[in-house]
């Protein structure tokens, strides 16, 4: 015993001193003001610092690099540096005495200083905090998984073990600034039973977080993105977290909750207002590209034309300075600004250019779709572009990888496909989903009306690859078992091919699914048959039955798009009236707060079936609420706005007709007149057609007046008046050139259609109904056809509506038996 003790009294020594002078040394590094000093401590106190120093040199070296501004380039001096080397080393040769708290701060220390993903310290740490994860407490599992996700590992069964812990310990976390950081870090591997769980959980402990807890709020708004789910009692409970600090969040918080929003696909006027207010007053914040750049990407899309106008000369003037990646932003940006600076649209395309090759195949889709969308022009880069494209078909063997370069190549001028590139397609097709079938049928279409319009030829590979991406996909259809999976794939599908190959079969494959509409995807389901005109009246019962029964469940929020098949495909279900009393009653507590915009379309569905809630339209037709309204139209861009305009004149002219006991007065005289003089549209075949019969059936072209508008501004296909025996009377000078529409010369209260008809007279309108009145699948009447039909029929006309099926029919397919039809049709007889 002796003997060991005269042999290492130097260690010995040490053990003691540790002990001791543990704090003194801490002390002395907390007094540094520099990393020079932090590594001269290292050097003289090399063969004595415990894990505890070595974690204190760790943070107190990370709390320096947050202070630089040229925050890679220190941390890289600092990472090379000699006794950080020591430092390190240190760390590595004592990972398995440190205790967990420590392990778990040197592992994060260590990857703020950009310590590569495979370095010996960091797989050391990582090794021994697998060992002890079951003994990690909630906060230091988050610390851990957040560790592993800037190591990119959310897939690794490292990851699964923590979700495992998570799920087995889930009643027992009552801190949710942790369980935030672990549901964001864990969101890739869970299922759908343990995604309702965590949402559930954090619905229960979201009161227990202070209000100023932005970044808690942030986090849960992620998760949401990550797992695909607008759950709006959360989303709205995070918003007003985000409203409420507003005055504190900083550029890079709005920015990240401005994208989070829109992937959500969350509306909240009052956040978009605020945020814009807030970036406006940064913007002469800002001289360096990388913040600037995040502030035009922001600001950019919803900024108003001045300081769109300033945004733009700005980044003009830092434009030399942009990175690859800076300037892929700056193009996104204008795409959704619909730029016409040519001279920055030209600027920013060169410097793509110059960076073309170090592009990935997704970013190389979106600087083609840009270009093409601003209409830029440029030989050069457009050949380079191909042959990058072209170049990364040659190796990719990934399905969603080959349907993007497939697709970026078919909106490129001149687009074409060699062979050995559409056997590389035809080799993917059993492995790929839905979207990626319907980009490649996408792209052949644009292939082959490229081929018949400018080289006129279609080859039959292009049909054959056609042939085979419909096998696949009615193959798909067909196999599908479960409908959340199934609605994966649909909810972004699109297109003639879509429309023409697999409509049917989804809406098969949907009734096959029927029992597994609830409340969570009723609204899904509900915009998918608005968007592809299918009337199901399986599938629309369903969605009503759902809403009966489970009513209290649905968020106000999912209202609309609920409603909105039943109001385009004109669809009454079975207790219409229950469900649409529902409906409304639901809404009633949530008028106050939802956005303008979603009240105005709320409001024109619920017309257009015929109903008209009158709490719903005192809430929108007020002052406040107009003036409200505008404020929301500054926001938007111009086709969605001018889309609100629209339908907030349909409403009130619906109103006005149908509702004349709620005194609400027109208001939209100037705005209907400034669209009509607008109008530049002419006649198609058909209603040249038809116009000229109708002068032959009435006596001539003074019997006949075509593209007429009524009091409110209803455009009519074609007039006529009979008096009382059923004789055509004439009208005055009415010379038309086929093809135009007559000019409209407004006057002050001008209404076309108001002067007084003689005794018995009756005025006829005469409307050609083509495809898009009707539904997809059955020649019924869509909504807005019908409504249509009940104004003009207020306003004292007699309605005979055209249907194009009929016109164009085989039974019409002569003259004289399209004139019998219009004479049958005016007059209640056949042939003359």
């Amino acid at each position: 015993m002796l003997r060991l003790r005269a042999v290492c009294p130097f260690s010995w020594r040490a053990f003691q001193f540790r002990s001791c002078s543990c704090k003194p040394l801490i002390t002395e590094m907390i007094k540094c003001t520099d990393e020079g000093q932090i590594f001269d401590l290292i050097q003289k106190s090399k063969a004595i610092l415990s894990e505890k120093q070595v974690e204190c040199a760790f943070n107190i070296l990370w709390q320096f690099q947050k202070q630089k501004t040229s925050f890679l380039k220190n941390v890289e001096c600092v990472r090379d540096h000699p006794q950080f080397i020591t430092l390190h080393n240190l760390a590595t040769s004592q990972t398995e005495f440190m205790n967990d708290d420590t392990l778990v701060n040197v592992l994060y220390l260590t990857q703020q200083c950009a310590t590569e993903t495979h370095d010996l310290l960091v797989e050391a740490l990582v090794t021994e905090a697998w060992r002890r994860l079951e003994r990690f407490d909630i906060n230091m599992l988050s610390k851990f998984s957040f560790c592993l996700a800037n190591q990119h590992l959310y897939f690794s069964p490292l990851m699964g073990k923590i979700a495992d812990i998570v799920h087995r310990k889930l009643e027992t976390i009552e801190d949710l600034r942790s369980l935030s950081i672990l549901m964001v870090n864990i969101s890739s591997l869970i299922s759908q039973h343990f995604q309702d769980q965590l949402v559930n959980k954090t619905e229960h402990l979201f009161d227990t977080i202070d209000s100023s807890q932005v970044n808690v709020a942030r986090r849960i708004v992620k998760f949401l993105r990550n797992i695909k789910y607008s759950y709006y009692p959360l989303l709205e409970r995070c918003n007003t977290v985000f409203l409420s600090n507003m005055n504190h969040l900083d550029l890079d918080s709005i920015s990240k909750i401005l994208s989070l929003y829109h992937s959500l696909q969350f509306h909240s006027f009052e956040f978009v207002k605020m945020a814009k207010k807030r970036l406006t007053e940064m913007i002469s914040l800002f001289n360096h590209p990388h913040s600037f750049v995040k502030l035009f990407v922001a600001l950019g899309p919803m900024a108003g034309p001045e300081e769109k106008e300033q945004l733009k000369s700005t980044i003009l003037l830092m434009s030399e300075e942009l990175t690859s990646q800076q300037a892929l932003a700056v193009m996104g940006a204008m795409e959704e600004m619909e730029s016409r600076n040519s001279h920055l649209n030209k600027k920013i395309a060169s410097i793509l250019h110059k960076h073309l090759d170090n592009y990935k195949p997704i970013e190389l889709l979106k600087i083609t779709r840009a270009l093409i969308f601003l209409h830029f022009q440029n030989k050069e880069l457009f050949v380079k572009l191909r042959e990058l494209l072209h170049s990364y078909l040659k190796i990719s063997v990934i399905p969603s990888e080959i349907s993007i370069l497939v697709y970026a190549l078919s909106i490129l001028p001149s687009p074409y496909l060699n062979e050995v590139e559409v056997s590389r397609i035809e080799a993917v097709l059993p492995q790929c989903d839905l979207t990626d079938l319907n980009s490649f049928a996408t792209s052949v279409l644009r292939w082959i009306h490229y081929d018949r319009t400018y080289l006129d030829n279609t080859t039959g590979k292009q049909l054959k690859l056609l042939q085979k991406l419909d096998h696949y996909g009615l193959q798909r259809l067909q196999k599908c078992t479960n409908l959340n999976l199934l609605w994966e794939e649909l909810k972004s599908l699109k297109g003639d091919w879509f429309a023409e190959s697999l409509l049917e079969e989804t809406v098969a494959t949907l009734h096959r699914l029927m029992d597994e509409i609830n409340y969570k995807n009723v609204a899904e389901i509900a915009s998918f048959l608005s968007r592809t005109n299918y009337l199901s009246t399986l599938l629309l019962d369903r969605i009503a039955s759902v809403v009966l029964q489970q009513t209290e469940k649905i968020h106000p929020f999912a209202i609309l798009p609920i409603i909105l098949p039943f109001s385009i495909l004109n669809y009454d279900p079975p207790q219409s009236d229950e469900f649409f009393g529902i409906c409304v009653q639901h809404l009633n507590s949530y008028l106050s707060v939802l956005d303008p915009l979603m009240l105005v379309f709320l409001g024109f569905s619920l017309a257009t079936l015929e109903y008209f809630p009158e709490d719903l339209l005192q809430a929108i037709f007020n002052i406040k609420f107009l003036a409200k309204m505008d404020s929301q139209l500054e926001l938007l861009c111009s086709s969605l706005s001018m889309r609100v305009q629209l339908r907030l004149m349909e409403l009130n002219r619906a109103v006005c007709l149908e509702c004349p006991e709620y005194q609400i007065p027109w208001f939209h005289d100037r705005f209907c007149q400034q669209q009509y003089n607008k109008d530049t549209g002419s006649m198609n075949g058909a209603q040249q057609q038809i116009y000229k019969m109708l002068a032959e059936v009435l006596g001539g072209t003074n019997y006949v007046k075509a593209s007429v508008l009524t009091p409110y501004y209803h455009k009519i296909d074609f007039e006529c008046i009979l008096d009382k025996r059923k004789k055509p009377l004439p009208y005055g000078s009415n010379s038309i050139t086929l093809g135009k529409l007559p000019e409209m010369h407004w006057e002050s209260n001008t209404q076309i259609t108001g002067s007084t008809l003689p005794p018995g007279a009756e005025r006829i309108a005469l409307e050609f109904l083509d495809s898009r009145a009707f539904c997809r699948n059955i020649p019924h009447l869509k909504g807005k056809s019908a409504m249509k039909k009940r104004h003009l029929e207020i306003l004292g006309y007699r309605v005979i509506q055209i249907p194009h099926f009929e016109w164009n029919s085989m039974a019409l397919s002569t003259k004289e038996a399209r004139m019998d039809y219009l004479r049958e049709c005016i007059f209640g007889e056949g042939k003359s």
